[in-house]
């Protein structure tokens, strides 16, 4: 089923039963977790969700999104445009001890009185596929090439020798 607005909670057993795909958008802005890690985020984030049936019998959810952050440089902190994309595969599971025995293909989702909250995993996928570093290029960037450059071994030469801190420690063993 293609929806413009991806519903916040579904069943996802009669959803996989029946083999059921989802499409739709999630607002940015409605994500207040990934707003913590990456910042206020405006625009959104395309879902597709595959519900279905494993040969095992295992009802899963494939997955795959993609989103346009905004994202600080580690450099200048200015925000610049980063492309997210993840594709996942969810192992459906009613409590945690079930969660240790699927594949280690699947992630577990917790499924709670046969419900299932799509923009918290939609959440979760975003931050897990957060870049770890963001970078401009150097030419783009808001700090200049000379501060990107430690200093060389002559400018550590002009500065003043550190005194020594046990200086103190000599002077009080000599007034024996």
């Amino acid at each position: 089923m293609l929806t413009s607005q991806l519903p916040s909670r579904v069943e996802p057993y009669k959803l996989a039963a029946r083999h059921e795909r989802i499409e739709g958008l999630v607002a940015l802005d409605k994500l207040p977790r990934l707003a913590e890690e990456a910042g206020v985020q405006t625009g959104d984030c395309h879902v597709v969700l595959e519900f279905g049936v494993d040969a095992q019998g295992r009802r899963e959810i494939r997955g795959h999104l993609q989103a346009t952050l905004a994202l600080a440089c580690r450099r200048c902190l200015v925000p610049l445009p980063q492309e997210v994309n993840s594709d996942f595969l969810l192992g459906m599971v009613t409590d945690e001890a079930l969660a240790a025995e699927l594949p280690a293909s699947h992630e577990p989702v917790l499924v709670e009185k046969e419900q299932l909250d799509l923009l918290t995993v939609v959440e979760d996928e975003l931050i897990l596929s957060l870049p770890q570093v963001v970078y401009h290029d150097e030419a783009e960037c808001h700090v200049s090439a000379e501060q990107l450059v430690s200093k060389t071994e002559g400018a550590a030469a002009e500065t003043t020798p550190a005194t020594n801190p046990f200086a103190v420690l000599n002077v009080l063993k000599g007034k024996k």
